[in-house]
């Protein structure tokens, strides 16, 4: 009995170990993180309800609250409605919009 309690122990201590590991990749807290996934998934939502942006080219990263887009655009029109729909999502505090413009291959 003894055994299972410290091997249960050990088990939960690895387990709230691990968790943690996403919240040190530069959020301050666990509230944080999924603030920035809730984010990331909003704006990859919306990228995916336009017809105008491409959201299987388009990455979307968050880090408190700054939205990063990287990936590929096939006009300077799509790279800044991505940028747009990015800016108004709720709680973004600013964007970095890293996509690049490359024509389709014909």
């Amino acid at each position: 009995m003894k055994q299972l309690l410290i091997a249960l122990s050990l088990a939960m201590a690895t387990g709230l170990g691990m968790s943690a590991c996403a919240v040190s990749s530069g959020q301050s807290t666990v509230g944080q993180y999924v603030d920035d996934a809730t984010i990331t998934t909003r704006v990859k939502t919306r990228f995916a309800e336009d017809k105008e942006v491409a959201a299987t080219r388009i990455k979307v990263e968050t880090l408190k609250g700054v939205v990063e887009l990287s990936g590929f655009a096939v006009s300077e029109a799509e790279k800044q409605k991505a940028g747009d729909i990015a800016r108004a999502v709720p709680d973004v505090k600013s964007v970095h919009n890293n996509v690049i413009v490359r024509a389709p291959a014909s």
